[in-house]
């Protein structure tokens, strides 16, 4: 960056009833910390973006970098796919706000970390489809993470940070089937399902299905990103 100035980067949030305090089932904009710790441990400054989509573009051209985060199942419409009974709810502002998110950062050449659901979107922003239900990848505990062991291919920029192999902790059911266009697949769980994909012609688009931002282990992935938003 040269100026000595640390990068912002804005986090995707939730929008999703929440309880603090007195409050109950608040609409609230929200994020786990984990995201945001992790930004901030790199040399990044995290920056809040909430589900908004008229309010995208005056961010996306304020900000360095763009980290896509988990969340609820991508409405199946946006890659033409009938509905499975085990597909969550759509979020259609979310869905809406992020893919335009995402368009912006590209347009711009921000780089970009897709994680969980954002490694999702990223494929289906590029023409790509998901397999809707995996249950072998479901977390055994429904709000707890289970760490799976992923191949990493040799060369790709998930590799240089993690090694060729890594466990990660991983808590999805949803996952990736084609492969979007301009788009790498370069790592895979032991059942052959996509856990990474990449952009291998722009500087950092990668798109991670497990949740790094759970483990301290994964600190150059973060670190990588954050280097190429300076």
């Amino acid at each position: 960056m040269g100026d000595g100035r640390r990068p912002l980067i804005a986090l995707t949030t939730y929008h999703e009833p929440s309880t603090w305090g007195v409050w109950r089932d608040v609409p609230a904009a929200l994020l786990p910390w984990a995201y945001v710790q992790r930004v901030s441990d790199a040399g990044g400054v995290p920056i809040l973006l909430p589900p908004v989509p008229s309010t995208v573009p005056d961010v996306l051209v304020r900000v360095d970098g763009l980290l896509l985060t988990g969340g609820p199942d991508i409405d199946p419409e946006r890659y033409g796919a009938p509905r499975d009974p085990a597909t969550q709810p759509p979020r259609v502002a979310r869905d809406e706000a992020e893919l335009a998110a995402l368009a912006a950062a590209e347009r711009h050449g921000l780089p970009v970390l897709a994680i969980c659901r954002g490694a999702q979107l990223l494929n289906v922003s590029r023409g790509g489809t998901l397999h809707q239900h995996l249950p072998g990848h479901a977390p055994r505990t429904p709000g707890r993470y289970d760490r799976n062991e992923i191949r990493i291919a040799a060369g790709s920029r998930m590799a240089d940070a993690l090694g060729e192999s890594a466990s990660l902790c991983c808590a999805h059911h949803q996952g990736i089937d084609q492969v979007g266009d301009g788009l790498k697949a370069v790592a895979w769980a032991e059942d052959g399902t996509i856990e990474g994909t990449e952009d291998p012609s722009a500087e950092f688009i990668v798109g991670v299905q497990a949740h790094p931002e759970e483990d301290s282990e994964t600190a150059a992935l973060f670190a990588a990103f954050i280097t190429a938003a300076g």
